[in-house]
Order: structure tokens, then sequence, then C-alpha cells
């Protein structure tokens, strides 16, 4: 069976309207990174697809202490702003040009591990998602919209239109380790965010790709730091915590073994680019 509807909707109002009429068998897809191939190889046989291009959902803006990107603003488009540096090193590490001029900023958050780099880079920002539909709209945390492997908290009539992302005050580091210099999937990714107050962590996030069914976060090892300097003690306590607390898998790239070793070891990186007095890569 082939596709046999296309719809390329005008507006959000257009888009929302036609995924109410049409139903959860609609396909949406923006930039088609994802579900392109799995149409052309039929795995995936939707006869309806609609197409998010022209919907109006692909700007991106600074707006006072956020930058609000829509959700169908491409990957390259992270690459030219520079209110938040992580978001625009996530994007690099992210596939190839070709794909990245495609590939969209939502279409990031429904990739299956090992991809979805910059949904990494989100999650550790605390980046919030806009869902909309013919209802209205609601507002969740992505660590609440992202629920297993291939889910998220999407109702079938939703779309998601929004991504928000509060613009840090402080350095981040952003890590990912591939088999290949580029274009390369991930073996892990770790993303991490400190907040400081007299020399000290209040604060922290550390988001980990490619060792869970989606993007995860360290909770554990998150909470060993609030209260430390940083030290090399406390570095080395939530690297471990990362790594027994995450969930990785065996595939062609790497095993889980090894997934879960790397880990550890690139927390301990990126947190070592965090120190006080440190150059942090991903700042």
């Amino acid at each position: 069976m082939t596709v046999r509807t296309y719809l390329l909707p005008r507006s959000r109002p257009e888009a929302l309207g036609l995924l109410d009429e049409h139903g959860p068998e609609l396909l949406v897809m923006a930039g088609g990174t994802v579900a392109m191939p799995l149409i052309n190889e039929g795995i995936s046989l939707p006869e309806a697809v609609m197409g998010l291009r022209l919907a109006g959902l692909g700007g991106l803006e600074r707006a006072g202490d956020e930058l609000r990107i829509g959700a169908t603003a491409t990957l390259t488009q992270l690459l030219d702003q520079d209110a938040v540096p992580m978001l625009r090193e996530a994007a690099r590490n992210t596939a190839s040009w070709s794909i990245r001029n495609m590939g969209t900023v939502g279409g990031n958050l429904f990739t299956p591990p090992p991809g979805g780099d910059v949904a990494v880079a989100l999650l550790a920002l605390d980046a919030r998602v806009t869902l909309a539909s013919t209802r209205g709209e609601r507002v969740l945390p992505l660590a609440d919209f992202l629920t297993g492997f291939m889910s998220t908290e999407l109702a079938a009539d939703e779309l998601l239109v929004e991504i928000s992302v509060p613009i840090p005050g402080e350095p981040t580091a952003y890590l990912k380790l591939g088999r290949k210099h580029a274009s390369t999937p991930s073996v892990v990714t770790v993303a991490a965010r400190l907040e400081w107050r007299g020399g000290r962590v209040t604060d922290a996030r550390i988001a980990l790709g490619a060792v869970g069914p989606h993007p995860i976060r360290a909770r554990e090892a998150e909470q060993l730091l609030v209260g430390t300097r940083l030290d090399a003690d406390a570095i080395a306590a939530a690297a471990v915590a990362a790594a027994q607390g995450c969930e990785p898998f065996t595939d062609g790239i790497a095993t889980d073994w090894y997934r879960r070793r790397m880990a550890g070891l690139f927390v301990g990186r990126a947190l070592e680019q965090l120190t006080p007095g440190a150059a942090g890569e991903g700042r």
C-alpha cells in the first residue's frame, strides 16, 4: 500500500483541523528524515501524510530570557543562533549538513536512540514543549514529554508546535562520542549544566543520550553534585552514579557494556569542563 493522500497545510489552524479530521491514522512529518526511510523501506505504510513545512511553525526567536523554537525549525537554523551555545554545539554534532538542512528540532525529539542528539541538550536545558490541538494548548517539561522508546505524552489529536528553552546564565558542556569524527551515530552523548552560589553547586542537570530508551536525566548523579565545590571526588562519584543509573543497549554501534563505561567517562569529562576556571567547549 502506498501513500494515497498528501496534505500540505498553510497555517497552524489548518494543520490542527486536518489532524482532527483525519484522526490518528494520519502520519505527520516535517523534514521527513525519520519518516521517509521507513516509508521507502516498507516499514511504515501510511495512506495519508501531512507535511508541516508550510504550516508556519519554523520560527526561531529570542524572547526575553527564553529561546523559542518552532517545531519545524531546522537543525541548520540552530547553528545560526548564539543565544544558547549548547544547542549550536548539539546541532553541529548531529548528522550531515544535508540532514541538518531538512531535519527539524521538533522531529529530533522523536528520533530513537542512538539519534536525538539535540534532544539531549534540550533536556539538560530544562526545555518545555507546547502541544496544541483544536481543543487548545498545553505545556509540558521535556522530561515529562519523553515516556519510553518511540513514545511520548503527545495525544493522537495533538501537534508539537514549539520548544521553549530558558537561556542559561551559567556555562554548559556538551560532549558526544561516536565511531567517526562527524556524521556519526552516538555511542553516548552528554549534556551538563550547573548553577552555582558561593562557590558551590546549587543545582545540576545531566542529560544522557544513546544509553536509554530516550534521552534521560542522570538524577542520582545530579543530586550528588548539589552542595559540592565540584572537586575531583564529587566528579568521580557523579560519573559512577551516571554509569550505574543508565539503561544502555547493544546494537551495531556499541555494546551495552561499552556504552555504560563511556557514559561514566564522558560525564566526568563534561563536569571537568565546568569546574571553576575551566573553559568548556559547549559554553
